[in-house]
């Protein structure tokens, strides 16, 4: 994958995650600083999203865990647990959150 394509990915890909919160979840904040999307929650902690695009990946860290999504196909999975980000997002959003959140 080139670059210019890897970062079109990721630029949709936060732009979707960022549309998501707005939409549905008001109490959740949403910051982005150049490839870095940060969700802040009403109890102050965070779940920050990167771009490492030397790697070409997604790196999320969450209060449990950091994890490295590399694209597989159509979706971002992470090259240790085999997760795949949209259900990581929603169980690190829903424990973060307290509310149960999703990602369609």
């Amino acid at each position: 994958m080139k670059d210019h394509e890897y970062h079109a990915l990721v630029d949709a890909f936060f732009q979707y995650v960022e549309d998501t919160i707005d939409e549905s979840y008001p109490d959740i904040d949403c910051e982005r600083a150049g490839g870095i999307l940060t969700l802040v929650f009403e109890n102050k902690t965070k779940v920050i999203l990167n771009k490492q695009e030397p790697l070409h990946q997604i790196w999320v860290a969450t209060r449990e865990n950091g994890y490295h999504f590399e694209l597989q196909g159509e979706q971002w999975t992470d090259n240790r647990f085999g997760l795949e980000i949209k259900a990581l997002l929603g169980k690190a959003c829903s424990d973060q959150s307290g509310e149960p959140v999703t990602f369609p």
